[in-house]
């Protein structure tokens, strides 16, 4: 039994924009936290978390609009090819 290549290419997409929101989120997470154990202060897990986020709704976004416009030109470019033949 053959899969659809479509399965493995939303799979991977799946993958990217997970790998995208969350390394920036514990990145700065972790940093917060060892900036807390060693400054001897309470917030900046707090502060580098949401910091953490924003990047990775940012990474998120940058990619799905990367792909929204390749997949636009994808079409585009089918659809002046009919027109030709």
């Amino acid at each position: 039994m053959k899969l659809n290549n479509s399965v493995y290419q939303s799979l991977a997409l799946i993958t990217q924009f997970s790998i995208n929101m969350l390394v920036p989120i514990f990145l700065c997470s972790f940093i917060g936290w060892y900036a807390d154990d060693k400054l001897g202060t309470s917030f900046w897990f707090v502060v580098l978390f949401f910091v953490g986020a924003l990047a990775g709704f940012r990474n998120v976004y940058i990619l799905a609009k990367k792909i929204y416009s390749q997949k636009e030109g994808k079409h585009g470019y089918e659809r002046e090819n009919r027109r030709r033949k």
